[in-house]
């Protein structure tokens, strides 16, 4: 597999920020192991320990391939990692994972509490193997609490942490917030953080911790005031459909040929320069809807008037006349409209793979962007074991014959 040009990535020999950082990911599809593809991107070794038969179940999550351990998901989100097979259902495979973690600086794992404690791999075990080991734990309740053993899925933490009851129109039944995973993706992106604090703090003294992360927490954490407003006011926030509470016109109009246009206008100024826009400066006198609590109380009049204006006209052309007068305005974009937007095109954001049997692979882009040592995207998802001998050969000195033996019996 090799990146399509051109390319400006820095070359394989130079050193990225996490390079000499290895990373053991031990968990299955997204929450946690997205965090350990984060830090491959960024110069960590990541190697990706899977069961020896079955593998993280993520290889056959998603659109299949011609590649029968990895779909289109696994490819994508399994960058950047080298997959060895260990069982640590085994005790000779808890003696293998324990001198790969003696060599290692960070574990990441996403099972169900107490599973890695009934396999012998607790935190007082890790820590005894690498007094050093920074551990992020992601589940979908978090570590401690009542709730800590029930399975966590994003879905579940969509709704449990508060997002799914805002998706969707009022008084009706609330909705998927999309169609992905994003609890998964946000709690990888906290344990990121907390991983990079950890090991800024293990450098100062040391001393390795663990990092426990609630799928649910993430999914929380991000929904701006309303936990103060209904501490403080007693105010539930309702479904409010393509709108929102705080501002209007703010949402998703359609336009003449059948698209989509998302205007936001949070400010007396914004709505000004979308009245001059809609060559109806009127609207924006203190007589009609001007202040912004005028608009308020009178959305629905405010959104009907914006609705016939967009229903008038092209995507193109709102998008050309809102632009002229510097009102927030954007494409509700289609996977297939981001294929074409000159934007996405410029800022690198679609990253192309020649994958072996399978042709052109195209796959999110690096985030953030560096300017000195931006990240890079090595591989795409691995096969299952493509590591495996590497590591115990190489890493952990274990002879082949021993190697040999490992396999015959499973073990790796």
């Amino acid at each position: 597999m090799k990146p399509l040009p051109p390319s400006d990535r820095p070359s394989d020999h130079e050193q990225l920020p996490l390079s000499g950082i290895r990373v053991v990911d031990v968990g299955n599809f997204l929450a946690g192991p997205y965090a350990a593809s984060i830090m491959g991107e960024f110069g960590a070794e990541v190697l990706k320990v899977e069961h020896p038969i079955a593998g993280d179940p993520m290889r056959r999550f998603g659109t299949p391939t011609k590649r029968h351990d990895a779909t289109l998901a696994w490819l994508s989100e399994g960058r950047n990692k080298k997959s060895v097979t260990i069982d640590l259902r085994q005790k000779e495979g808890v003696q293998i994972f324990l001198k790969l973690i003696a060599k290692s600086d960070v574990l990441i794992e996403n099972f169900r509490p107490g599973t890695m404690e009934e396999w012998g791999l607790g935190w007082e075990q890790l820590r005894e193997a690498n007094p050093r080991l920074v551990v992020l734990r992601v589940s979908g309740y978090g570590q401690t609490g009542p709730y800590r053993r029930r399975s966590g899925f994003a879905h579940i933490a969509h709704a449990f942490g508060g997002l799914s009851y805002l998706a969707g129109f009022p008084g009706e039944t609330p909705v998927l917030p999309g169609t992905v995973p994003l609890g998964d993706y946000m709690s990888s992106l906290y344990g990121v953080i907390g991983v990079l604090v950890a090991l800024r703090h293990q450098e100062e003294t040391g001393r390795g911790q663990v990092i426990d992360v609630g799928i649910y927490e993430a999914v929380f954490r991000q929904l701006d005031e309303i936990a103060a407003a209904y501490g403080l006011f007693g105010k539930v926030r309702e479904r409010e459909g393509s709108g929102s509470f705080v501002a209007v016109p703010h949402g998703h109009f359609r336009t003449k040929d059948d698209k989509w246009i998302a205007i936001a206008c949070t400010t007396d100024k914004m709505f000004e320069r979308l009245a001059e826009a809609m060559e109806q400066s009127e609207l924006a006198t203190t007589g009609l809807y001007g202040d912004q609590r005028k608009r308020l109380a009178a959305r629905d009049q405010v959104n009907q008037i914006v609705i016939e204006w967009v229903g008038s006209l092209t995507r193109d052309e709102v998008l050309e006349r809102c632009l002229d007068k510097e009102v927030p305005v954007g494409k509700v974009n289609s996977i297939a409209d981001i294929f074409e937007d000159e934007h996405f095109q410029a800022r690198g954001n679609l990253a192309r793979f020649e994958e072996e049997g399978l042709g052109e692979v195209v796959v999110p882009a690096v985030v953030p962007t560096l300017s000195a040592t931006p990240g890079r995207i090595t591989n795409l998802g691995p096969p299952l074991g493509d590591a495996t001998y590497e590591v115990m050969r190489e890493l952990l000195d274990i002879t082949a014959d021993e190697i040999r033996r490992l396999r015959q019996h499973k073990i790796i």
